[in-house]
């Protein structure tokens, strides 16, 4: 039952379980919506023809449950469910029929992709190693992959033995390890003024504060790092990086920049948090920044933006002094990454599905970069290889206007003050990788024609201003 109100005839016994699972289930089909007032005791109890005892029992295994609250001299009230992450980039209408999603940042879904999962499986499935479904130790999962891992690295740039390498399910959790391995509750991390969308909530779970860096076409400024640094000495202890393309607005730093900001915390004794979830897609980036400074430096990449989402497993390198605290620090959040995640991407590393699905996404992303770049013009922010474009929109464009016009017309892109730790100009970041290559064609038209109309959202537009975004 799943209906509102309910009837004697709903009820079984015991009747007042019956009633609190009528109640929830009406709460759940949304016949009943939060901040509905419920019926006082007596006045359902009159109408289901039952005790005022039963209907007590029935609220309090409800406010037990958390669905319902009860207010001395107000009643019953239906609680609020659980709601969506507060920042997060990809819109909630993206999942309705039709809709182009270009919300979320992802890899193509190429047939290199399918082949590659289908042959692993099959190939892991003939040999089934025994620390696939008996290992229980973090090191049983990282043996064979570290080895594997450390020849795949190199296309990143990076030489490594592997002995300071932690396994985790994906980079998010990687870099979650990280933080909380340089910072405790009450100390600051730097990063750019638009950044990862996760960054704020992972900062609030482990209460960190955030300062924002102001950057220039190159990236973060190392005098503006310097002087963000020596304002709370102390304080600081980390910078967060994303130089590798991965940012929302999407820059590579060059080699100068790197040395740069490797300087600045060197000079301020700052850690750097260096994050490359795009890992090798790009291929003529310099060298990660843990080449420059490697005592001072976490790097994290992983495997889920450049292969495939199913993919996700995460790489992370941690200084020598930070090792063991990394570890033990994964060890209590996630104790070992999935051992046949892990055994997956070994195979592809080892029979070359990995170059060989890497080589396809780069092939398919430079024809949707050149689309891009074709259709939005220089405005646009991107690389050849790049998974997204980052959009400035024109001055005085309602920034959440113009993404809820592109959701009414079955495009979802993330608006840009979702990255912002600070106010900025309003932007929207376009993801390439999650429709096909015509489905893309047609909605980088649209933006481009929401964007370009005389007609476009802006601030003295008073219907964009009450556009509460999902």
């Amino acid at each position: 039952m799943s209906h509102w109100p309910l009837s004697r005839e709903d009820m079984k016994r015991p009747v007042f379980r019956s009633l609190a699972q009528g109640i929830a289930a009406a709460i759940g089909a949304g016949a009943l919506r939060p901040g509905d007032r419920l019926p006082t005791h007596r006045e359902l109890a009159w109408s289901l023809g039952i005790s005022v005892q039963t209907v007590s029992r029935a609220y309090e295994e409800l406010i037990r449950a958390d669905m319902i609250a009860g207010e001395v001299g107000r009643g019953s009230f239906v609680r609020p469910g659980p709601q969506a992450l507060d920042g997060m980039p990809w819109q909630d209408g993206a999942t309705k029929h039709r809709t182009i999603d270009m919300s979320l940042m992802t890899p193509v879904h190429l047939p290199e992709m399918d082949a590659a999962w289908s042959a692993s499986l099959e190939r892991i499935a003939k040999r089934v190693p025994a620390g696939l479904v008996q290992g229980s130790r973090p090191d049983q999962v990282s043996e064979r992959f570290t080895t594997s891992v450390c020849e795949w690295l190199t296309r990143c740039g990076l030489v490594t033995s592997g002995r300071r390498m932690t396994i985790t399910n994906g980079v998010t959790p990687a870099m979650f390890t990280a933080l909380s391995a340089v910072a405790k509750p009450g100390d600051v991390v730097l990063a750019d003024t638009v950044t990862s969308h996760l960054l704020r909530p992972t900062a609030q779970a482990l209460h960190i504060g955030l300062r924002a860096v102001p950057s220039d076409a190159n990236g973060m400024c190392p005098d503006a790092l310097r002087e963000t640094a020596r304002k709370a000495p102390g304080a600081v202890k980390a910078v967060y990086l994303l130089p590798d393309g991965a940012g929302p607005d999407p820059r590579i730093l060059d080699k100068t920049r790197r040395h740069a900001l490797a300087q600045v915390a060197e000079d301020t004794d700052l850690m750097i948090l260096e994050c490359d979830p795009l890992g090798p897609l790009e291929p003529r980036r310099p060298p990660p920044i843990v080449t420059i400074a490697p005592e001072r430096t976490f790097y994290c990449t992983g495997m889920a933006k450049c292969l495939s989402p199913g993919l996700r497993i995460g790489i992370l390198i941690s200084p020598g002094s930070k090792f063991e605290l990394t570890v033990n620090r994964h060890t209590a959040m996630s104790w070992m990454a999935t051992p046949l995640i892990a055994e997956i991407a070994a195979d592809w590393i080892e029979s070359g599905d990995a170059d060989r699905v890497l080589d396809a996404q780069r092939a398919e992303l430079q024809a949707r970069n050149r689309l891009a770049s074709r259709i939005l013009g220089p405005r646009s922010h991107g690389n050849l290889y790049g998974l997204h474009r980052w959009l400035p929109l024109p001055e005085g464009t309602q920034e959440g206007a113009v993404v809820k016009s592109l959701l009414d017309q079955g495009i979802a892109v993330a608006p840009g003050e979702r990255f912002a730790l600070t106010e900025m100009p309003p932007a929207i970041r376009i993801c390439l990788g999650g429709a096909a290559r015509h489905q893309v064609e047609y909605a980088l038209h649209e933006i481009s024609a929401v964007i370009s109309s005389p007609e476009r959202p802006s601030n003295s537009d008073e219907s964009g201003t009450s556009v509460k975004l999902s």
